[in-house]
């Protein structure tokens, strides 16, 4: 019962909070993932700098700093049209899930997620994901319905007020 009860509350707190799964990135593990590829682009194999370049957008895309994040989304964006293997395809198209939903673009985040699940549908991580988007979408969708219904008691309440003078 108390584990009910602590999960319950759990997922209020989860709902307020806007708290998610997903790892954040600091700053200083960006700048040290650009300092590699930086190192890799001065005669490493091709392969190392592909995976610098992976570890580079994953730290942008996982950042607090949007700007971070919207440099990993390009980048991401950018390279995916070089990519052969649908694991790689994979990956990609994951991470630019996970930056279209950092940056609070969520309707691009499921489209991009769910063509993720297309090529792997029992990947959990993007499983979870996708319910966070979706659970994102709910709450966006339940706060906008509090502000215009907060909007139309205003506008009642004026013009109760209103008449009320009147009278």
């Amino acid at each position: 019962m108390e584990a009910k009860i602590a999960a319950f509350f759990g997922s209020i707190t989860n709902f307020f909070t806007g708290a998610d799964q997903i790892p954040w990135c600091d700053r200083d593990i960006v700048a040290g993932c650009e300092r590699e590829v930086i190192e890799a682009e001065n005669g490493s194999s091709e392969e190392l700098k592909n995976e610098c370049i992976m570890r580079l957008s994953w730290s942008l895309v996982h950042s607090r700093q949007p700007e971070d994040v919207q440099r990993g989304i390009a980048m991401l964006e950018s390279s995916l049209g070089n990519v052969t293997s649908p694991l790689k395809l994979r990956e990609k198209l994951y991470l630019l899930a996970v930056g279209y939903y950092r940056s609070g673009d969520y309707s691009r985040s499921r489209e991009v997620v769910e063509e993720c699940l297309k090529i792997e549908p029992e990947w959990r991580q993007a499983q979870s994901l996708k319910k966070a988007i979706e659970d994102q979408i709910k709450k966006d969708g339940v706060i906008g319905i509090g502000i215009a219904a907060t909007a139309v008691g205003l506008v009642a309440g004026g013009i109760a007020a209103a008449l009320a003078r009147r009278n």
